[in-house]
């Protein structure tokens, strides 16, 4: 990502660079309006998932597979350069769409208490920073290298076992259908 050039960016999409300084100041600026697109197509599945289903942990699960897919589904190294060269950048274009996520969010997890899926002395608030600090961990930080897994199996071992931990036994059984 550093060393491409809006030259070659210019030339992978067909326009002169003239072109690309009219809408944009530099490669960084495209990043950041790249990313606000992304964010904003995983913000609007949020909101329509928790529309969609009756059933708010199914909506909570398919939503962090919907996220884990979006982000890893293209090229890893895009996100492994953004994450270690534009951490910062990432911040700031999360930062415009975390109060509303995290207001869905919670609207999710309460439904899943209501209904029993979460255990009731979970803190719900707690919910999406752990897995935002799990998440992290895990793509801008080497602290799982040692086990050589893809960023899947390491969601799979930290964030899903951690939903799976918060679940109750009817959480649980709900769980396993969908997953």
């Amino acid at each position: 990502m550093r060393k491409t050039t809006v030259q070659k960016l210019v030339a992978g999409i067909g326009i002169s660079t003239k072109t690309f300084y009219k809408y944009f100041e530099d490669k960084e600026d495209i990043l950041r309006h790249c990313l606000i697109r992304h964010y904003a197509e995983l913000s609007e599945r949020l909101t329509s998932l928790r529309k969609e289903t009756n059933n708010p942990l199914a909506a909570l699960v398919e939503l962090w597979h919907q996220a884990i897919e979006l982000d890893f589904g293209v090229n890893h190294i895009f996100y492994h350069d953004l994450n270690y060269y534009y951490p910062q950048l990432q911040d700031s274009v999360l930062k415009k769409f975390s109060k509303r996520n995290i207001r869905v969010l919670n609207q999710l997890i309460a439904g899943c208490i209501q209904k029993g899926y979460l255990r009731k002395e979970i803190v719900p608030a707690l919910i999406p920073e752990v897995i935002s600090i799990l998440y992290s961990s895990i793509t801008r930080t080497g602290q799982f290298k040692q086990f050589n897994l893809s960023t899947r199996a390491l969601m799979q071992n930290t964030v899903d076992a951690y939903i799976r931990g918060i679940c109750t036994q009817k959480g649980l059984t709900v769980l396993n259908k969908i997953v």
